[in-house]
This record gives structure tokens, sequence and C-alpha cells, in this order.
């Protein structure tokens, strides 16, 4: 059996491991917290380590005033509906300093009946979240789907810089937000937490357009063949 300050010692190095492991700010910093604490404890009541024990209660201290600096900044934090919105789509689990610096990448604008924002065969230069309106979305001149309110344009592309898949253009009035590819590719690349939760976010947008756009096509074979 091993002794009290032996499982403090294995705990503290265990959790040290899981730190190097995390791939999450957050996570990383509670973990390296609980090792400091476990460490500190150990030092204090059983060796009696006094140099040990002030480089852990320093750890501790460090730790838990990130975690605490995180918190309150996200706490003063607000996001009005539009935003809300947007963030439902884009991203998940992120903490909402993290929500607003991604949302800081774009900004918002209007648009209106046949603005472009996509063009088959050319490069994608903008991320687009539709807010209002509806977008027609053509492939070799054939109309495979629309695109509504609450929809991603450009998602399949813009990060990886390949050319459109099809023609986006707007049916009527619409608000949307756009950011640039040129600024969300190296920024979305050098932070972990918000690249994991936007090509989440792209890959799920994706599959719900494919199911959209094959009941289009589908639907408009239908209508053909009758009319034959």
């Amino acid at each position: 059996m091993l002794s009290p300050e032996s499982l403090l010692l294995h705990a503290s190095l265990a959790l040290i491991v899981l730190a190097v492991l995390a791939q999450r700010p957050f996570t990383l910093r509670l973990l390296i917290a609980l090792a400091a604490a476990a460490g500190l404890l150990r030092a204090l009541l059983w060796t009696h380590d006094t140099i040990t024990a002030a480089w852990m209660g320093i750890l501790l201290a460090v730790a838990l005033f990130l975690l605490l600096r995180n918190a309150l900044a996200g706490r003063n934090i607000r996001f009005s509906a539009e935003e809300k919105a947007l963030l439902d789509s884009l991203v998940e689990g992120l903490s909402n300093s993290q929500a607003r610096h991604l949302m800081d990448q774009g900004l918002w604008l209007s648009g209106k009946e046949g603005d472009v924002l996509t063009r088959e065969g050319e490069p994608v230069e903008r991320l687009y979240y539709l807010a209002e309106g509806e977008a027609l979305v053509t492939s070799g001149g054939r109309r495979v789907g629309m695109c509504r309110a609450g929809d991603l344009v450009g998602e399949l592309s813009v990060l990886s810089g390949e050319a459109a898949s099809a023609t986006v253009t707007l049916s009527g009035p619409a608000r949307f937000w756009c950011a640039p590819a040129d600024d969300l590719r190296p920024y979305v690349e050098a932070n972990e937490d918000i690249r994991r939760a936007v090509e989440h976010a792209f890959a799920t947008a994706l599959k719900a357009k494919l199911r959209a756009s094959n009941r289009t096509i589908i639907e408009a074979s239908g209508a053909q063949t009758t009319e034959s």
C-alpha cells in the first residue's frame, strides 16, 4: 500500500502528465493548479520541505490567477441577438473571450439582390454567415440549393484556399457577417481551440448543405421527368 505522501507525489506527477497532453488552455491550467496543490500538501504535511512548498505555492497561485482572470474577462463580454446566432452556427465550446476575439476577425454588412458572395471556380475570399435573407446556389449554371438565414457560405474552401465549388448570389436584401480568408486562415491555425470549433462547425454545415442539395436535385429531376 502506498503511503499518503507517496499518493500525493504520484497524483501530482500524473496531473502534470495530463496537463502536457491537454489541448485547451483552461484544462491545462486547471490540471497544473491541481498538481501544484497536491505537491504543496505533500511538502507541508509530510516532507516539510519549505523550498518545494514555496515553489508549489507560487505555481498554484499563478495557475489560479490565470483561471480567475479568464473567468472574469468572460463575464464582462456581451453579445447581441445576431451575434449569439452567429456563435451558435460557427463555434461551440469556446469561452466568451475566445468567441469575441474570433468574431472580431470579421464585420457585419448589408447586401442587396444580385450581390455575389462566391464564384464557382474562383478562390473564396471571405467566409460568410447569413443572418437575414437568402442566397441562390448554382453550379454549372444549374440551381443546386439555397442558403438561408443561419447558413455559412464559403466554409468548404475558405481555410484550404481552394476554388469555390458553386456560385452563391443573394436573392434579395440580406444581412451577413464576413471575415477575409487571408486574415481568418492564419488566425485559426494559430489558435487550436478555435480551429477545432470552426472545423466542427464547417463539417456540420457541409453535411446539412449536401442533404439539402441532394433534395433540390432530386426534386428538379422529378419535375423535369413529369414535364417530359
